[in-house]
């Protein structure tokens, strides 16, 4: 059994959205129904969560006997328009500096697991996570957008599983709702942004350790877990 735990967010702390990734989400919506011009502005939909975002635009567009199964249709058109474009060469992924790196010296640790919590459609962060050489370090426990709601339900799924202390757990994210994930589930938080700006919004929101760095992460994390 691990003694202790660290959980990333993916999109921040591990890889780059690239704007090409982001459209490509919203493709299968317009060449099924012709929707333009929705919003890349993850916090305006209801719930920041891949499928309920997919579910929060069906809505409005489908019977809601169909809802469902149409969300199914269009993930999985999603996911495999991904595969495709990482094969052509169409999309590429782009990994945070140092973060393969760190998860290496982490997997390396006894008595430590790593695990991702991530609002994005599961399938979707393995594809990605394989192209950047990192799937194999949190394949154990891939909390993701199909446990539902918000980013506090995705990390507590993965906290259920561990079978290790929140008190004994790091939450690595990069946005507001992973603040406040961290908080509700009583885990140690580390707010990670390779940009300025998007450190302080965590500040001023309350998050005590922020960082920029992997290099600096590691050390945050060995204190915060007390790792030799």
């Amino acid at each position: 059994m691990p003694q202790a735990a660290v959980i990333f967010d993916v999109d921040g702390p591990l890889l780059e959205l690239t704007p090409q990734e982001e459209n490509l989400f919203f493709v299968p919506l317009t060449n099924r129904f012709g929707l333009e011009n929705l919003s890349r502005d993850w916090d305006s939909y209801r719930i920041r969560n891949d499928i309920e975002i997919y579910r929060e635009i069906l809505t409005t567009h489908v019977r809601p006997e169909e809802i469902e199964a149409t969300l199914d249709n269009v993930a999985t058109d999603y996911v495999t328009r991904l595969k495709t474009g990482y094969e052509t060469g169409a999309l590429e992924v782009v990994s945070i500096p140092g973060a393969c790196q760190l998860l290496q010296r982490l997997h390396a640790v006894d008595g430590l697991t790593l695990g991702i919590a991530t609002a994005n459609l599961g399938a979707a962060a393995k594809v990605r996570l394989l192209q950047a050489g990192m799937w194999r370090y949190v394949e154990q426990h891939p909390g993701a957008a199909e446990a539902g709601g918000h980013k506090s339900n995705i990390l507590a799924s993965v906290l259920a599983g561990l079978g290790v202390a929140p008190s004994q757990t790091v939450f690595l994210g990069d946005n507001l709702n992973d603040l406040e994930a961290g908080r509700e589930n009583g885990v140690h938080f580390i707010g990670f942004h390779t940009d300025a700006t998007r450190r302080k919004r965590l500040t001023d929101a309350g998050a005590e350790t922020v960082c920029g760095d992997h290099k600096t992460t590691w050390d945050l994390i060995r204190k915060a877990l007390d790792l030799a």
